[in-house]
């Protein structure tokens, strides 16, 4: 470790202190006993609340979050009195645009008592997948039907009962659910009693479930509708059930599975064991996000739980595994220990993002996880956060609303990627120590960051927050540029220096400077270094050992730390070498060719260099790194279409290294084949989709599974689950209306979501400019479920230029329609819209014109969403132009490879 004393990392300065903005904490929550009788033909529920309240300040007036609720009667008795009468509510006042109901009453609650504050009140079952609301669905006979769920994160929890919505504000629930008598009805603890009801004569059951613990409202959650169910128990106990469609219990067998093995792992990895008596999984038919980990009764997307156990293909069961693994990790990491305020929301997602790597590791490490985190996580990270509109991972929130700009790759990925680096300094069992430790402190209640960190000092002696605060505190990652070295025969002395990164390379003013106390890890042809150099300031000396005159060094070994390496001349000759000899790792040939493709983007290398190391590439088998390749491709693809002469010799280019894989890795499956060579031949048959969807034989090869797949789509031999979108997208632009049709017909024959998606996926992928219209038309016709919906917007969008400008169009055409279709559903539906319809153009042209038509048509929650889609496009256009000066538009360039 470098000296102690040496300077620490210059974090840039922090923006004025925010002020959050709370309810007055008059009023502390103790308890809320909440009764709700859900009409699924209204598309009503009735409410009858009981909030027992400790008062410790006097006041005549109580105010809670409320959302679409209508009031009827108000009163509070006081604890310990009753003998005395109920205070009436004598004055009542709506604030929808703060989303606050204030009570008056004549008589003040006194400090030191506690009170039980009674509401009676109505609210909808709305069709927005958030607060209590309705999903439909068909039943086995094909008749239309509706459930009912929650989704209360982040702020939705007041849609369906007046509380203090703060994820503070912790207390204990008792629910009762009255339901009509053919239904099941679940929440999250165990069912205490039930009994049999009529009303209006209508057979109902009046089901009240276990308190719950203490936690916060975001975490609460019942279910209502008709359900199959598998079920299984942990070695200590705990009952498992994964709810499903009636008919359909058997696609829950392989969550079921994972589910209880990742109790089990979680259970001695926390070191605190899962405290409540049971865990249902629940699959719900429209689900705005992937799941919710609600405590005890997670909710998910059908496709994010349930999978065929005949069709299914290595991409689904690879999701559904890290999904519950994600999920089951918050059972702890944001429900046992919950962060005190959605400034630290990174603590719940951040965190889980790395256990779900871990747990799905320890559950099938033939998987390689964690070179896919790598590929995944990490690149999704330094994508968005080498952008100036990105934000810290403690960003601060003064409104609760801002947190929905926040749920992005800096909180999950980045977040993941630092919990990486305390992991890879501390070791294994130091940073289970301190979790465990963690876990135990400050269970049932809330934390900052700063408490997670001490607890790692506490049982490492390590400064933890000190050497974090760069990462968390500000945005942005370093780039390590190598500013002299020295080779010798036996060892390389480099000095490094660091800046801040910034994906179109513009320049850094000096009152925006920052470092990073960045932790050096080094990798060379005869394996990783076991020692750390902490570089603490601007610049930095390191030694590496040389196994020969001719070994090559890499800096950040195993990609552990999120950041750029820019490399010297010498050390990409050494890249090339190890890369094509396969003596350099998985994640480093992958971590490398990402570099290096950044550091071209931003001006910092030339395109040649780029070109250079992708051909090492040839004869690479493992598909983590064929994901940062298919990556590379796809982007450089997407910029060079810019450029007429360009694009044309950059896909002959592509054309070849794809032809290179498809020879080795083939169409037809094997019994040998593993779980990534599946999933190698998938992103093949994608790459061949996207580079050679024109090449006779990929057509005729496409077409003939195609027809093979008309006549049985169960047949997963001939056409798998993971290649059909690749299959479905050769076949339109090869085809017309008849071929369209087509599958636009399996939409509505398919038997699950996962199949329908295929639909979704790939309709905009025909040439013709008609039917990419047609897509467009059906996408918001209400045909297509508002979760799923901009998917088929995505696959005209990013189908090509024609695809772009149509999107675009339709967008500016359609906003005000699209605005009353989701304008109350999670903000993460208009994202989705905007970034597939809107950013796929790579001028600054255009770039102009989408900014024009934002600031004359403002979106405030998806102002920073708009704010990165711009700049991502004003990079490309940037990059374009390095392209341009480059030899890449010189046809001879290209014959050298």
């Amino acid at each position: 470790m470098a000296d102690e004393t040496a300077p620490a990392a210059t974090i840039a300065p922090s923006p004025e202190p925010v002020i959050r903005v709370l309810l007055p904490d008059d009023l502390k929550p103790l308890r809320y006993d909440l009764k709700l009788t859900p009409d699924l033909s209204g598309f009503t529920f009735a409410g009858a609340l009981t909030i027992r309240l400790s008062v410790l300040r006097t006041t005549s007036t109580a105010i809670f979050h409320a959302k679409e609720l209508s009031f009827s009667d108000v009163s509070y008795s006081v604890v310990g009195q009753s003998n005395a009468s109920p205070v009436l509510c004598d004055e009542m006042h709506v604030q929808p645009k703060n989303t606050t109901a204030s009570f008056l009453f004549p008589t003040p609650m006194e400090i030191g008592t506690e009170i039980d504050l009674k509401i009676g009140y109505a609210g909808i079952l709305n069709d927005q997948m958030a607060g209590f609301y309705r999903s439909r669905y068909k039943d086995v006979r094909g008749a239309e039907k509706y459930m009912a769920s929650t989704q209360f994160e982040a702020l939705d929890a007041r849609r369906c009962f007046p509380c203090v919505d703060e994820p503070s504000a912790k207390a204990v629930y008792g629910v009762t659910l009255v339901v009509p008598s053919e239904l099941q009805c679940f929440s999250n603890m165990p069912e205490a009693s039930s009994r049999s009801l009529l009303i209006r004569n209508v057979p109902v059951r009046e089901v009240m479930f276990m308190d719950t613990p203490l936690m916060s409202t975001y975490l609460l959650a019942f279910c209502v509708g008709e359900f199959d169910h598998v079920q299984s128990r942990t070695n200590t106990g705990t009952l498992v059930r994964v709810y499903t469609p009636p008919g359909r219990s058997s696609g829950g067998e392989f969550s079921l599975d994972c589910a209880v093995r990742c109790l089990e792992l979680y259970d001695d990895f926390f070191g605190v064991p899962y405290p409540l008596p049971k865990l249902d999984m629940v699959a719900v038919p429209e689900f705005a996000m992937g799941a919710m980990e609600n405590w005890g009764l997670v909710t998910y997307r059908e496709v994010d739980l349930l999978i065929d156990p005949d069709t299914a293909g290595s991409a689904q069961r690879q999701r559904v595994c890290v999904v519950v693994a994600h999920e089951l990790a918050h059972q702890w990491f944001g429900n046992l220990v919950t962060m005190a305020w959605w400034d630290d929301l990174w603590l719940n997602e951040g965190f889980a993002s790395w256990t779900e790597t871990f747990a799905t590791h320890s559950l099938f490490p033939s998987w390689n996880m964690w070179d896919q985190f790598g590929t995944q996580h990490l690149a999704s990270a330094l994508s968005l956060d080498s952008l100036r509109s990105s934000h810290p991972i403690q960003v601060p929130i003064g409104r609760a609303e801002e947190v929905e700009e926040v749920f992005d790759a800096i909180s999950y990925c980045k977040g993941g990627c630092v919990v990486r680096i305390v992991h890879a300094v501390l070791g294994k069992e130091l940073f289970q120590k301190g979790l465990a430790l963690y876990m135990d402190r400050h269970k049932y209640s809330n934390t900052e960051t700063h408490q997670l960190w001490a607890c790692w000092e506490e049982v490492s002696g390590m400064p933890i927050g000190e050497l974090m605060a760069s990462w968390t505190e500000q945005m942005g990652f370093p780039v390590l540029k190598i500013t002299d070295e020295n080779w010798g025969e036996k060892a390389v002395d480099f000095t490094v220096e660091q800046s801040w990164f910034l994906a179109d390379g513009s320049a850094v003013s000096p009152e925006e400077h920052r470092s990073w106390t960045v932790p050096i890890l080094t990798c060379t042809d005869s394996g990783t270094q076991e020692d750390i150099t902490w570089m603490r300031d601007i610049s930095a000396t390191i030694t590496v050992q040389l196994s020969g005159p001719d070994g090559w060094v890499k800096l950040n070994a195993g990609q552990q730390v999120p950041l750029r390496v820019s490399p010297s001349p010498k050390m990409v000759e050494g890249f090339v070498r190890g890369i094509s000899s396969k003596h350099m790792s998985t994640s480093d040939r992958a971590g490398v060719l990402s570099d290096v493709y950044a550091l071209v983007k931003a001006g910092e290398l030339s395109p040649e260099v780029l070109f250079k190391v992708l051909s090492a590439y040839r004869g690479e088998t493992e598909y983590t790194v064929w994901e940062t390749i298919e990556s590379v491709l796809i982007s450089l693809d997407t910029v060079a279409s810019g450029n007429p002469i360009i694009v044309e010799l950059f896909r002959k280019f592509a054309k070849k290294i794809v032809g290179e894989l498809a020879n080795v890795v083939g169409w037809d499956s094997a019994p040998s084949d593993g779980h990534l060579t599946s999933l190698l031949r998938a992103l093949m048959v994608r790459l061949l989709a996207r580079f050679c969807s024109s090449d006779e034989s990929v057509v005729a090869n496409a077409r003939g599974r195609f027809e093979k797949f008309l006549e049985n789509a169960e047949d997963v031999a001939n056409l798998p689950t993971d290649s059909r979108v690749s299959v479905f997208k050769i076949v339109l632009k090869s085809g017309g209306e008849k071929e369209y049709e087509q599958i636009l017909s399996y939409f509505d024959t398919a038997l699950d979501m996962v199949e329908k998606k295929h639909t979704l996926n790939t309709l905009g992928a025909s040439n013709d400019k008609k039917l990419k219209q047609r897509t467009l038309d059906w996408s918001i016709s209400g045909k297509v479920k508002i979760q799923d919906f901009f998917s088929p917007m995505g696959s005209v969008g990013r189908s090509g230029f024609m695809g772009a400008e149509i999107s675009w169009a339709f967008f500016q055409k359609n906003l005000e329609h699209i605005k009353k279709m989701i304008g109350k559903a999670s903000p993460s539906l208009m994202d989705a819209c905007i970034v597939l319809c809107c950013g796929n153009f790579c001028t600054n042209e255009k770039a102009d014109e989408i900014e024009s038509f934002f600031k004359a048509n403002p979106m405030p929650q998806s102002a920073r969403k708009i704010s990165q889609m711009i700049e991502s496009m004003r990079a490309n256009a940037s990059f374009l132009s390095k392209l341009e000066a480059s030899k890449c538009s010189n046809e001879t360039f290209w014959t050298s490879f």
